[in-house]
């Protein structure tokens, strides 16, 4: 696949207890965005943050949390991260989602068979 210089980085920012279906919902995006051939997919957990709810979220010791930050990050054409956000709207019920203008530098693999 090659992406046009001019594409969108899509970052979906959601709690590490979010689910869908019972499954984790960021499990369940990338999933989603390797099934409709995107580009690529990462996710990122943070280490803090707060959200809408203003509640700060620690992976320190002393104040174990369960639902660290999540940002999930995905480059592609603008048409088909627009119909990618169409599908996954529904599932988000609560996070941040952004769209930027990203500028592909590279898109590579490795052609070999080997490590």
């Amino acid at each position: 696949m090659q992406l046009p210089s001019d594409a969108q980085l899509l970052r979906i920012f959601i709690g590490e207890s979010d689910r869908h279906d019972g499954r984790p919902l960021y499990e369940v995006i990338v999933e989603k965005a390797r099934a409709q051939g995107l580009a690529g997919a990462t996710v990122l957990r943070g280490l803090m943050g707060f959200g809408a709810d203003s509640r700060i979220h620690t992976a320190k010791i002393l104040r174990l949390s369960e639902d660290l930050p999540i940002i999930i990050e995905i480059v592609d054409r603008p048409d088909r991260i627009q119909t990618f956000i169409e599908m996954i709207d529904p599932m988000i019920e609560e996070g941040l989602v952004t769209l930027e203008k990203a500028n592909v530098i590279a898109y590579r693999h490795h052609k070999g068979g080997g490590i």
